[in-house]
């Protein structure tokens, strides 16, 4: 990877952070109290709701932070090491964490019976998201370590 690209997609891990940091600092409460007024018969779900989103929140900070250190390592040319492969084992962490964190929020709403279908078909999209960026970097982290299996190997036939 050249050495203009990594600090392109460090801003844009940053601004992906900050855009949802704002949305979950303005944009989450505004939409609750709106919803709250617009059907008042689930106004007691406003906070259970707010705080299941907020707590979903820290594992994507977690995988971003994960994400920028990746690039770290990847810019100081040390994309083949242990750190790396750690490092994809804790960005799959958290893109489980997540899905079962929206599984659970789903199945919860779904008791109440206030999964609306949008609800439904955006939980259920970002469930499908963060499965797939698990099995990605599950499989990204076992070709790293063949590689660097591979890698040793060769160090010591050298």
């Amino acid at each position: 990877m050249e050495r203009r690209t990594t600090p392109f997609l460090k801003s844009a891990v940053f601004i992906l952070g900050i855009t949802v940091l704002i949305l979950c600092m303005f944009w989450l409460p505004w939409l609750a109290n709106v919803t709250t007024e617009m059907y008042p018969e689930f106004s007691y779900l406003q906070y259970p709701v707010l705080i299941g989103l907020y707590v979903t929140a820290i594992p994507f900070f977690v995988a971003l932070y994960q994400i920028l250190k990746l690039l770290k390592y990847i810019h100081n040319r040390n994309a083949f090491s242990v750190l790396c492969v750690g490092t994809l084992k804790n960005i799959k962490k958290c893109a489980v964490t997540i899905s079962i964190l929206y599984v659970i929020g789903s199945f919860f709403l779904m008791s109440q019976d206030a999964l609306h279908p949008g609800i439904a078909i955006i939980s259920s999209i970002i469930i499908f998201t963060s499965i797939v960026i698990a099995v990605f970097t599950s499989l990204l982290q076992k070709l790293l370590i063949n590689a660097l299996n591979i890698k040793i190997e060769n160090d010591l036939t050298v």
